[in-house]
């Protein structure tokens, strides 16, 4: 299958049409390009995402997550979203990307903006916050891309900048549009995993008590974490060639929605797939994707939320919510909360 997105005219004229800032940049998007374009630019990333660099990492994270969390505190009525998973994944790419991070909020604002890009259908208002965004945010990028160029650091943009795969390197636009794609796919993901999570261990508490008892749990149960509710819960693709699912023929050149979410919980693949167990076996979450196009961040969302999820245990003693009502993103492959409200005594 190929990506459904920059082939689909409807698609481009409902974010501004084809020339249109955001549409440019998509189209530079490893997510977004198939063949030989998108090993290239695979090619060229993958070196920054390995487990060795997610392990060399993970000190500098877990740095981050700390003092995070020393400024959101203890106390009743906090919003786990707004003051800690929000914080953590644009703040750890700010660091390791090469931005600054007194930029974080900025930058938060602008993928928050970029977030609409996969909905199947946006209005007039979200299809110019997401232009302006791109427009804006690729200026910014342009000025710290420049910056890197002129004192080469141990950072993603310039390591970009540097990367060589066949005997190509990355073009200025190629990598203004895929440092936009990290934050975006980087931002929604862990969030949305960090929230997701905790309100699932939430709801099943002898799942949280099992993960205090034995916090290694959480090196497997994250996976349970994202199959059982995925932050991304549907892809669009286009068949390339005629394929049976299910018993029925789809014929080449077709339009398909891949449901994650409900792929996480096929009673087929996953005994009792509504009930959350951080000792499930061979727990193989969709939830990231799959084959080529699998995300190239998923190992750095999964350190980011292991980091968390086990500070969060080790600080708090008691960790509950504080009302029964959970506030939910409007949108609908992007599964998230907007707020989550809990009490966090020591």
């Amino acid at each position: 299958m190929s990506s459904e997105y920059p082939q689909d005219p409807k698609w481009a004229a409902q974010r501004g049409g084809k020339d249109s800032p955001i549409v440019r940049a998509t189209r530079n998007w490893m997510l977004m390009r198939d063949g030989e374009a998108h090993r290239r630019l695979r090619g060229l990333a993958n070196p920054l995402f390995t487990a060795k660099v997610m392990h060399e990492m993970a000190p500098r994270i877990a740095e981050i997550v700390h003092r995070i969390m020393d400024d959101m505190g203890e106390g009743r009525d906090i919003d786990l979203i707004g003051s800690l998973a929000a914080l953590v994944p644009v703040t750890v790419f700010c660091g390791l990307g090469g931005l600054p991070v007194e930029d974080r909020d900025l930058c938060r604002k602008w993928t928050d903006a970029l977030g609409h890009v996969i909905d199947p259908a946006v209005d007039e208002t979200t299809r110019r916050a997401m232009n302006d965004a791109a427009e804006e945010f690729g200026a910014y990028i342009v000025e710290h891309l420049e910056k890197r160029r002129a004192d080469p650091q141990n950072d993603i943009l310039s390591r970009l900048s540097l990367a060589e795969f066949d005997g190509e390197k990355l073009s200025d636009e190629e990598i203004i549009a895929n440092v936009m794609m990290f934050f975006l796919g980087g931002h929604e993901t862990t969030v949305n995993l960090i929230g997701n999570g905790t309100l699932a261990l939430l709801r099943h508490p002898d799942q949280l008590r099992a993960l205090r008892e034995d916090p290694g749990l959480i090196e497997g149960g994250i996976d349970e974490l994202l199959r059982y509710d995925a932050p991304i819960q549907l892809v669009a693709r286009i068949t390339t060639s005629e394929i049976e699912v299910g018993g029925r023929t789809i014929p080449a050149g077709s339009k398909v929605m891949i449901l994650l979410g409900a792929a996480n919980r096929d009673p087929l693949r996953y005994p009792e797939p509504d009930r959350l167990d951080l000792r499930r076996p061979d727990v193989r979450p969709l939830s990231f994707g799959g084959g080529p196009h699998y995300c190239i961040g998923a190992l750095l969302a999964k350190t980011e939320a292991k980091l968390v999820f086990t500070e969060l245990l080790r600080r708090y003693s008691d960790i509950r919510p504080s009302g029964e009502d959970v506030v939910w993103r409007p949108q609908v492959n992007i599964r998230g909360l907007s707020e989550l409200r809990v009490d966090l005594l020591s």
